[in-house]
């Protein structure tokens, strides 16, 4: 196990910046995801660290010890890539087995080896089977223990669980949460899928247009974003927005809803409030401090169902109780849980201290 940092980490390609600015250090055995949509640069940087992209500007060191220059085969990591990456000729024991092959182990010591693997990831009645004839969870399976078997001190994932289906993803998101806590060793895993995200880190890096947004455990992350960015990624279903106005007393005021934040002194301006669909109330009947909205569309998931509404121009989404009966076209009477809510400065986007 090793701790990796990053220092002012920069990519270009002609005259194409990818990543600009990266500073990160992750902890020894550590699960840290890079997090962030399709193009931010996330699997960019996890292939700088392995050493199959060079870098422009910066320093990569694991376990204190530079790496810019050194070769992938001597950073002492082991990558899982997205399409699982097995030779197809091979079988499952010699895919497996094949690196530790080419450095010359001893065979007594592969054979262990490929055995301790195959017991921790349920392996051993696939070992002579061949790819083809393996589904996807269990050839990512065989990728993983081929990464386990050369005992590095960082394991990097790029995008593992892309190419499986709902049900595969979840079962392997457990799977590779309890491998983490078995072999305790570093890991960095690349996602663009929060729920990956959310429910494997110990810490989080959000990142967007090369940069990375926010740093942090994830539900730092979730209730506190830094950034309208990082609340609007974060969370399922996503965050509403709401355009308003600050003013010097304390009080954020809009044409869908007008809050009074106790205490609290704001530089007047225009801002943005923002609240989880989960946060907002439906009222029966109303009060004082609800709002109305109009209901146009309802959806029952089970136990809850996600309201869709429109307020003064404004469009909204709520998750309520299933039993919440309206049809659409009602009036739907709604009230925000304030201490949950957040402010951002409109024109930069980032978080308001309150």
């Amino acid at each position: 196990m090793a701790s990796v940092t990053l220092k002012g980490i920069g990519k270009s390609y002609e005259t194409a910046t990818v990543l600009r600015g990266i500073d990160l250090d992750i902890a020894e055995r550590e699960f840290m995801v890079l997090v962030g949509p399709s193009g931010c640069g996330k699997s960019t940087l996890l292939r700088m660290i392995a050493g199959l992209e060079e870098t422009t500007e910066g320093l990569i060191s694991i376990e204190g010890k530079p790496v810019n220059d050194l070769p992938p085969r001597e950073r002492e990591i082991a990558m899982v890539f997205q399409d699982y990456a097995l030779y197809p000729h091979m079988s499952v024991a010699d895919n497996m087995s094949f690196g530790l092959r080419l450095r010359g182990m001893a065979a007594a010591e592969i054979a262990k080896r490929v055995a301790e693997a195959a017991a921790i990831l349920h392996l051993e009645p696939l070992l002579e089977r061949m790819p083809r004839q393996l589904s996807g969870g269990q050839r990512q399976r065989v990728a993983i223990g081929r990464a386990i078997v050369r005992k590095p001190k960082v394991f990097l994932f790029d995008e593992p669980l892309s190419n499986l289906d709902a049900k595969l993803r979840e079962e392997m998101r457990v799977e590779i949460a309890k491998l983490h806590q078995r072999i305790e060793t570093t890991v960095v895993y690349v996602t663009h899928d929060q729920v990956e995200a959310m429910t494997l880190a110990t810490r989080l890096a959000v990142m967007s247009g090369g940069r990375i947004q926010q740093v942090g455990p994830p539900a730092e992350v979730f209730s506190r974003p830094a950034n309208m960015f990082v609340a609007g990624f974060i969370g399922s279903p996503t965050m509403n927005f709401i355009e308003g106005a600050l003013t010097a007393d304390g009080a954020f005021t809009s044409p869908v809803v007008s809050l009074k934040f106790a205490g609290n002194q704001f530089k007047p301006g225009a801002a943005v409030l923002g609240v989880r669909p989960d946060d907002i109330e439906a009222v029966p009947g109303g009060t004082p401090d609800s709002f109305e909205a109009e209901l146009e569309v309802a959806e029952l998931l089970g136990h809850r169902k996600n309201l869709y509404l429109k307020s003064a121009g404004a469009r909204l989404l709520a998750v309520v109780e299933a039993t919440f009966n309206g049809a659409p076209g009602s009036k739907v009477h709604l009230k925000f849980r304030q201490e949950r809510v957040h402010l951002f400065d409109k024109a930069s986007g980032e978080r308001i201290a309150r």
